[in-house]
């Protein structure tokens, strides 16, 4: 029996997209990999509570610049991580990260790239930035992370509609129940099991 894929989330605030990840694993649709470590650069995120509640060990590293990747690199190293998912993670990754764990990180976006992606396109700016245009469709993209915000390859998309009346937050809830709760789960097992057909 294959052994699956350790699995870190790195994550900044609520943790919702860390919730359909776990809620995926326990569904067993995440069968590949295993989230095995939550890491946050916010001690009061409440995806830590999350990360508890599932039995999920839970760090938080509270530096900041290169220190904070020299700590998370240590962190990973440590509990054997073959995987890194961004999950609603704020900080941008600097090279040494990324080629530390080339083709194993993956980011979740909520739109489709390349339309309202890159530096400054996150949260509710995205939803905003979509609704200022116009635009009559909208949705997430999981990619892989290399060092361009938001341009690594992308691996799954999915179109969601823009309705009358919508807000940015009413946007961002559908966003995230139509498409980025159903790709990152989807993602995750699909990268999680190349990496164990790799090993092998």
């Amino acid at each position: 029996m294959l052994k699956p894929v350790r699995i870190a989330v790195l994550v900044s605030g609520g943790g919702t997209n860390l919730q359909a990840l776990l809620d995926a694993q326990t569904r067993g649709e995440l069968q590949s990999g295993q989230i095995t470590l939550v890491v946050s650069d916010h001690a009061d995120a409440y995806a830590l509570t999350r990360a508890e509640n599932h039995g999920v060990k839970a760090v938080v590293i509270s530096e900041r610049g290169e220190a904070f990747e020299t700590k998370l690199l240590e962190v990973l190293k440590a509990e054997g991580i073959e995987l890194v998912i961004l999950a609603g993670f704020l900080q941008i990754l600097g090279i040494h990260f990324i080629k530390a764990y080339e083709d194993r990180i993956i980011n979740v976006h909520p739109s489709l790239i390349p339309s309202f992606c890159g530096k400054g396109f996150y949260g509710l700016k995205v939803h905003k930035a979509a609704l200022e245009k116009g635009v009559k469709v909208t949705g997430a993209t999981v990619h892989m992370v290399n060092e361009i915000p938001d341009g690594g390859r992308i691996l799954f998309q999915k179109a969601v509609e823009i309705l009358d009346g919508d807000t940015p937050e009413i946007l961002q809830k559908r966003v995230m129940e139509q498409a980025e709760w159903i790709l990152l789960p989807r993602a995750a097992e699909a990268v999680s099991r190349q990496i164990r057909e790799e090993g092998n």
